[in-house]
């Protein structure tokens, strides 16, 4: 399978042709998904072979482990979310 350059699509596109493009992954190409020239998503043909996730033992208990301490002041959530929605990207 050669490596070809990834296709860019938009997210509009992505759901019109959504069966031609999982077609196209599965003969081995890449689709870049775009949501107004942003990259948001990388479709890749999926690879049975990968190696399995892997996980190890911990170095120390649970109960070993230091919580971080406290902020030193209130922490208005709400008001924290209103903000970060209402601030320019």
């Amino acid at each position: 399978m050669s490596k070809s350059a990834e296709k860019t699509v938009t997210v509009a596109a992505l759901k019109a042709q959504l069966s031609a493009i999982l077609r196209a992954a599965c003969r081995g190409h890449s689709v870049v998904v775009c949501d107004r020239d942003t990259p948001v998503a990388r479709l890749v043909p999926y690879a049975s072979e990968a190696e399995p996730l892997t996980s190890r033992m911990p170095t120390r208990p649970w109960g070993a482990m230091e919580l971080p301490g406290s902020l030193g002041r209130p922490l208005d959530s709400l008001a924290a979310l209103r903000e970060e929605r209402h601030s320019p990207r």
